[in-house]
C-alpha cells in the first residue's frame, strides 16, 4: 500500500518529535512491505515567518492532496504579538475546517509501567486507565459567531449545533464503543443550555440504531468531578467542542504525562489529521528533550484509522510498550532506576521494537 502523507512540522518541539515520528513510520513500512510518500509542509509560527500567515494555501493544497496529516505542534512565545486573526494557533482551527475534521479522538491511556506518574491515589486508579475522549471539533463555540462593543465593554461568543452534526458524531462515538468496551457516556449541560437539550435529544434518537451500546448521559460539572473521583466508569466519552476540550486535558492529566497522549481528527471518509495533544515547548526545542511517544502514538493512530492497518498500528503500539517496558524514558516520565533517553534515542528504540 502506499501511504501518502503531508507531513506538517510546526514550531518549537514540532520538528524534533515529527522527525522520529516519520522514523518510526518508515520502520514499519519497510516491516510491511509499504510505501511511504511525504510532502514536509509549514504551518503556523514557522508559516508566519515564512509566508506572513498561519497557513497558506500551498500547505492546504498539500493537506488535501495526502492521505492524512501528521502535525507537531504551532504556537509560542514569539508569536504573542501577532494580531489574533494570524495567530499561529489559526492554523489548527483553518486545517480542521477547510478539511472537514468533525471528530476528535482522544485517548487517555495509563501504561501500568507509569501508574506511579498517576496524580490519583493507587487505590482509585487500580490496574491502569483506558479511556476515549470523541470531542466535535468544528461546531460550538469555537466556531459560532464572535463579536465585540466598539467601547470594548462587552463580547459574545455564541454557541450553536444542529441536529445533523450531533448525529454524525455520535455515530462516531457509538461505532468507537462497540469496538471497546460497549459503553457511551454523554456529556453536556441539558439543565442551562439549549445546545446541550439539542444534543442529548438527537444523541438518544442515534442510539436506538446501537442499543447493543450502553448509554448513560452527564452534566459536564459532575464529569469532570467523576473523572478523578472513579475514572474507570467512563469508556467513551462523547461530547462538544468546548466541553471536550477541557475534559479530554483533565483525562489527560490523570495518566501522569501529556507526552505520552495522542489524537485524531477525522472526518467521514477515512481522512484524517493526527497530532500530540501537548504544545510546542519553546523552551526545550532543538535540545533533544522531547518526548515523542505521543507523536508516535498518533502514527499508531493513523495507520489504524486512516490506511485500516490494524497489524501495523497494533507493532507501533507494542513497540512502545516494549521501550517502558525495558526501562526506557524521556525527562517528563523518568524516575530513579529508569534510562533517560534523549527525543532521538527514544524514537530509534521504539522504530528498533518494529516487528
Amino acid at each position: 500500500m502506499e501511504l501518502r502523507i503531508a507531513v506538517v512540522p510546526g514550531d518549537g518541539i514540532g520538528p524534533d518529535i515529527v522527525r522520529e515520528a516519520v522514523s518510526v513510520l518508515k520502520k514499519v513500512c519497510e516491516v510491511f512491505n509499504h510505501t511511504l510518500v511525504t510532502e514536509t509542509v509549514l504551518a503556523g509560527g514557522a508559516a508566519i515567518d515564512e509566508y506572513g500567515i498561519p497557513l497558506p494555501e500551498s500547505t492546504l493544497d498539500a493537506c488535501k492532496r495526502a492521505d492524512a496529516v501528521l502535525l507537531g505542534a504551532v504556537g509560542g512565545p514569539k508569536w504573542d504579538n501577532v494580531e489574533s486573526s494570524k495567530r499561529p494557533e489559526k492554523a489548527l482551527l483553518g486545517l480542521r475546517s477547510a478539511l472537514g475534521l468533525f471528530c476528535n479522538l482522544r485517548p487517555a491511556l495509563l501504561y501500568k509501567q507509569l501508574k506511579s506518574a498517576c496524580p490519583l491515589r493507587a487505590d482509585i486508579i487500580g490496574e491502569g486507565l483506558d479511556i476515549m475522549v470523541v470531542r466535535e471539533l468544528t461546531g460550538g463555540i469555537y466556531f459560532g459567531e464572535k463579536g465585540k462593543s466598539e467601547d470594548g465593554e462587552s463580547a459574545y461568543d455564541i454557541m450553536a449545533y444542529s441536529k445533523p452534526e450531533v448525529e454524525r458524531i455520535a455515530r462516531k462515538a457509538f461505532e468507537i464503543a462497540r469496538k471497546r468496551n460497549g459503553k457511551v457516556t454523554s456529556v453536556d449541560k441539558a439543565n442551562v443550555l439549549e445546545t446541550s437539550r439539542l444534543w442529548r435529544a438527537t444523541t438518544e434518537a442515534v442510539h436506538k440504531e446501537y442499543e447493543d451500546v450502553e448509554l448513560n448521559h452527564l452534566y459536564v460539572d459532575n464529569a469532570s468531578m467523576q473523572l478523578v473521583r472513579n475514572p474507570h466508569q467512563f469508556d467513551v466519552i462523547l461530547t462538544e467542542n468546548m466541553f471536550g476540550d477541557i475534559l479530554s486535558d483533565e483525562a489527560s492529566m490523570i495518566t501522569g504525562s501529556i507526552g505520552m497522549l495522542p489524537s485524531a481528527s477525522l472526518r467521514e471518509d477515512s481522512f484524517g489529521m493526527y497530532e500530540p495533544i501537548h504544545g510546542s515547548a519553546p523552551d526545550i526545542a532543538g535540545m533533544d528533550k522531547a518526548n515523542p511517544i505521543a507523536t508516535i502514538l498518533s502514527v499508531a493512530m493513523m495507520l489504524r484509522y486512516t490506511f485500516g492497518l490494524s497489524d501495523e498500528a497494533a507493532s507501533v503500539e507494542k513497540a512502545v510498550y516494549d521501550a517502558l517496558e525495558d526501562g526506557l524514558r524521556c525527562a517528563d516520565i523518568y524516575s530513579e532506576g529508569t534510562t533517560l533517553l534523549g527525543t532521538a534515542a527514544m524514537g530509534s528504540a521504539i522504530a528498533a521494537r518494529i516487528r
